[in-house]
């Protein structure tokens, strides 16, 4: 089952990276130990999550549905109320944090 749900995931990297110019970075890490695949997607903008989620996603999400059970889904920075209801319809268990503090260099 890992291999399938890396494979569904390098194939979501693949069309994001080719079709999804507002998504800025993409990472898919496959731990063995938990028998999970951990993601972190990074959007330029609301309107790139946006896209991502009704188009790249949704047609992902049937094949990781079929085989594993997806979550938690963790949306960090501020994500417009429609993009939080439209991640309700598609029952992705989402948390969503603004931030507080930090810095980048």
């Amino acid at each position: 089952m890992l291999g399938k749900l890396s494979d569904i995931y390098a194939g979501v990297a693949a069309a994001m990276e080719a079709n999804e110019p507002g998504a800025v970075e993409v990472e898919v890490f496959v731990s063995e130990q938990d028998n999970a695949v951990y993601v972190r997607d990074e959007f330029a903008n609301a309107d790139a999550l946006g896209f991502h989620l009704t188009e790249t996603a949704a047609a992902h999400f049937p094949d990781l549905l079929s085989i594993a059970t997806p979550g938690p889904f963790y949306f960090f920075g501020d994500v417009p109320t429609e993009l939080k209801q439209a991640t309700e319809q598609m029952q992705l268990g989402a948390e969503f944090s603004t931030r507080h503090a930090g810095f980048s260099r």
